[in-house]
């Protein structure tokens, strides 16, 4: 596969760029984990920096890139690793938005602080003010995620960053209204109807 390696990932370096994400998923959930166990609420930038990795997005674009031929050299797997910013723009709104449609049935049983607590204990916010904080924000990442895609769509591959650029915009879908369309998943049954048995007609 290009400068990685071969087409074995045991022989190249896709499978060790795999694990060392893999590895950060876990390692991001060790630390909630962590923070659940002592009862302790970090800070709501605190949490979004961990939120990266809990994202799971770093290590579904590295598989991404590793599946497409063309794109999978050690230099797009290096870039990955670093976080640049259209990636930690895309992970934060993927990670706080779940967080606002699942954090009330989360906090009913013994679970990490969310987002939504993180910034209720820190600003002395109520839930409803903790929703406004942090709509702005992602509406903040958005535009940083579309000033990096301008000025990264003359040096990396385009389909590379709309795969980013789709993580987003999945998470908005999936997260919409206050619904949790990843955990509930009858909640997608009109829009798959809509999208393989009633098509619009081109």
């Amino acid at each position: 596969m290009s400068d990685v390696g071969g087409p074995d990932p045991f022989k190249s370096g896709l499978f060790s760029s795999w694990v060392k994400r893999f590895y950060a998923v876990a390692h991001g959930y060790f630390v909630e984990a962590k923070w659940c166990h002592e009862g302790r609420i970090p800070t709501y930038e605190e949490y979004k920096a961990n939120g990266v990795y809990t994202s799971a997005y770093p290590t579904l674009l590295a598989v991404f890139i590793s599946l497409v031929e063309e794109f999978a050299t050690k230099a797009m797997l290096d870039w990955i690793s670093k976080i640049p910013a259209i990636l930690e723009a895309t992970c934060i709104i993927g990670r706080i938005l779940n967080d606002m449609a699942s954090h009330k049935f989360e906090q009913e049983r013994k679970h990490v602080a969310s987002a939504v607590e993180c910034c209720m204990k820190q600003y002395g916010f109520s839930q409803e003010e903790a929703y406004e904080f942090i709509n702005k924000d992602i509406n903040h990442y958005w535009k940083n995620l579309n000033a990096e895609y301008l000025k990264l769509i003359k040096d990396i591959p385009e389909p590379v960053i709309d795969f980013i650029v789709n993580l987003a915009r999945a998470s908005e879908f999936m997260y919409a209204n206050f619904e949790d369309k990843y955990t509930n998943c009858e909640l997608l049954n009109d829009y798959i109807v809509a999208l393989f048995l009633d098509p619009i007609d081109m």
